[in-house]
């Protein structure tokens, strides 16, 4: 991405505080060669549930993203990619799978080109300075505000205008409090390093609302004390850096992200899975029964989730997904999911060729890697922790 060269003229994406979608609606603002000198280096922070194998919505919708901001990232810069098991405990788990789960996680992580050398890798649950700031965040925050988020109510299969103060069915024990609480962790997981960039999904812009909003009205609350440098705030609001690629629909119902969830396999392509799985999943996938290719994520789901999957795993076939509609247009359906079957074959192959021998321990023990990437993680956690319990009145003075 150009924004990440050190280098004049360059431009840098700064987000704009609109009340809400902030990353939706980002500005770009340019400097010249001695302004970007007083930029601060960027600290860049996203996470992940440990789900086991990674799909391909996971691998084009954030893990690929990682290890380019990684790679094209000035030396100056931080990023921390964590696994953030803490969250995946807000529905039931098996321990014994969780476990599993979680080394799996690591082990795509180091697959998709994540290099602990470059990026701290890390559990969330190995820092504790997680759950302190999410407690000391949680005690203003607004109820009002949780109610309204995303999280608990399709967790729950609730619509959108659902409450928990008035629905009948939260009178059960559906709704946690960690579910609900949610938004509050994810922030102090991003808070917690002074994050500057998050690079996320569309679909999670209210997550990155809230933790600016939080941010900002914990530095309302407790400015920070006398220093050479006043105008800093003890937690830093958030930008977002959006992920090109958009989101991967399920295989068997294109209209739905496509999700570990589904209890028809087939609905996804794992990073493991061989030349034949795939081009069995793909040929199977549901389209229709129109003529012709064509680009239409309203009336043809499911063509126009092949044509973005193949677009997104080789951008150089075309310069847009319409685009690339355009030149199939006389092909066969048949055809088509051939050439989207051969192309996910080709690039995910060397991913989970790397992921085999991962968890086989021939790039390193995991747990070793783990531990190297939770001394970087709480080193600079508890730098953070150290001014926010001076700030609320936690530390001995």
């Amino acid at each position: 991405m150009p924004f990440l060269a050190r280098l004049a003229p360059r431009c840098r994406a700064i987000a704009t505080t609109p009340p809400a979608h902030p990353c939706l609606s980002n500005s770009v603002t340019c400097f010249n060669s001695s302004s970007a000198l007083d930029i601060p280096p960027r600290v860049i922070f996203s996470g992940i549930q440990p789900t086991g194998v990674p799909h391909l919505g996971n691998y084009l919708g954030a893990l690929r993203h990682w290890a380019k901001l990684q790679d094209e990232a000035s030396p100056d810069e931080k990023l921390l990619y964590s696994i953030v098991d803490l969250h995946a405990i807000t529905v039931k788990q098996d321990p014994a799978q969780l476990r599993q789960w979680r080394k799996e996680m690591l082990a795509s992580l180091l697959a998709v080109g994540l290099d602990p050398k470059r990026s701290i890798i890390f559990c969330q649950s190995q820092v504790p300075q997680h759950a302190e700031l999410m407690w000391i965040l949680s005690c203003n925050a607004s109820m009002g505000y949780l109610s309204r988020m995303t999280q608990w109510k399709s967790k729950l299969s609730l619509p959108q205008t659902a409450s928990p103060f008035d629905s009948p069915k939260l009178s059960s024990p559906a709704l946690k409090l960690g579910l609900f609480s949610y938004p509050v962790l994810q922030a102090a997981d991003i808070l917690l390093y002074r994050t500057t960039h998050v690079p996320v999904g569309e679909d999670q812009s209210q997550h990155l609302e809230f933790s600016r909003e939080i941010a900002s009205s914990f530095n309302h609350l407790f400015p920070p004390p006398p220093s050479p440098n006043p105008s800093v705030p003890i937690l830093v609001p958030p930008e977002t850096i959006l992920s090109p690629a958009k989101r991967i629909m399920s295989l068997t119902q294109p209209t739905k992200k496509m999700s570990k969830s589904d209890e028809d396999p087939r609905s996804r392509i794992l990073i493991t899975d061989s030349q034949e799985e795939i081009y069995k999943k793909i040929k199977s996938a549901l389209t229709d029964s129109i003529d012709g290719i064509s680009y239409d994520p309203d009336t043809r789901p499911g063509v126009s989730n092949l044509i973005d999957i193949m677009y997104h795993m080789d951008e150089g076939v075309a310069s847009s997904a319409e685009e690339l509609a355009k030149d199939f247009k006389g092909l066969s359906m048949r055809a088509l999911k051939e050439k989207v079957a051969e192309t996910i074959e080709v690039h995910i192959r060397p991913v989970g060729e790397r992921y085999e021998a991962n968890l086989r321990g021939a790039t390193g023990d995991l747990a070793d890697i783990a531990e190297i990437g939770r001394v970087g993680a709480e080193r600079r956690a508890e730098a953070t922790m150290r001014e926010v319990r001076e700030a609320v009145g936690l530390s001995w003075g």
